[in-house]
């Protein structure tokens, strides 16, 4: 499961190589916020040839926004060089995943690549209308693989002076949206992924950040500096005492197959603390 998504300028040579150097889990290419208009034509080609000469899982494009003049050309230019997925930004619901899914399929077939191989992930909350379409995207379309949330093109959107309070807490349109986008990920059954978290030279904020999105259920965690990877592959990475704990309880499990609830050091564990423990070892590879 990938715990770590980051981005890196599809324009940025240098920053490219370093990218994949890193210890990212996936690498997103990024032909949308970072990259100037001018610079599109250059960066497309660039990106292209990163993923023929780099294929793999961990190679992702975030190509502009459906909306945007830019898009198909992205897509065009990067779909032959076969990508693992396509991270759509500013989608206001489960229709801009299915006609994205349409896009690909007709690439993939011009290309004479096997269709349905390019997933997609999609940042679901910049936009106002995206808030009120989290449910839109259950049941999932067959490519869709992750939710994620963003919080400051929704700022520019709502109005906003500031996405955080003075104590760094986000403000609660933010936390609502971050909140959503859990629970549409988890209606539909991909992975949510939380957001940023833009000031890439404070370690501590970013690990603690991390651990309380773990804790509310984020499977992974968007970075914008090679810096934040450490600290986001190891909040979403289980330790031996959670892995030793969940261990226990599918084996209590295991062991009385008739019971829908067994004791464990003096507390009561029932089925949904199974399901808890089945996915934190699925999170460690054990599962």
């Amino acid at each position: 499961m990938a715990r770590s998504w980051l981005f890196v300028p599809g324009d940025a040579e240098r920053k490219l190589a370093k990218g994949l150097a890193g210890e990212a889990d996936v690498l997103i290419l990024d032909l949308e916020d970072s990259v100037a208009p001018a610079n599109l034509p250059a960066a497309r080609a660039l990106v292209a040839a990163i993923l023929r000469e780099h294929a793999g899982p961990r190679l992702w494009v975030r190509i502009n926004a459906l909306a945007s003049p830019h898009a198909l050309a992205d897509l065009v230019a990067v779909v032959p060089a076969a990508p693992a997925g396509i991270l759509l930004p500013k989608a206001d619901g489960g229709a801009d995943v299915l006609r994205l899914g349409h896009y690909l399929s007709a690439l993939e077939a011009a290309a004479g690549l096997p269709e349905g191989g390019i997933r997609i992930a999609v940042v679901a909350t910049e936009t106002p209308a995206a808030l009120f379409a989290l449910g839109s995207y259950a049941p999932p379309h067959d490519r869709l693989a992750a939710l994620t949330w963003g919080a400051e093109d929704l700022a520019t959107a709502l109005g906003a002076s500031a996405n955080r309070e003075a104590d760094g807490r986000y403000a609660a349109p933010y936390q609502l949206a971050r909140s959503l986008c859990l629970a549409g990920a988890a209606a539909a059954g991909v992975a949510p992924i939380d957001t940023v978290f833009t000031d890439f030279r404070d370690a501590a904020g970013l690990s603690r950040e991390a651990a309380a999105a773990r804790r509310a259920g984020f499977a992974g965690k968007l970075a914008i500096h090679p810096d934040q990877v450490g600290p986001i592959n190891a909040a979403f990475t289980p330790d031996a005492a959670e892995i030793a704990h969940a261990e226990r309880i599918v084996a209590a499990f295991a062991a009385n197959p008739g019971l829908g609830t067994v004791g464990i050091d003096g507390r009561m564990i029932d089925m949904p603390h199974l399901k808890q423990a089945r996915r934190l070892l699925a999170m460690a590879g054990r599962g």
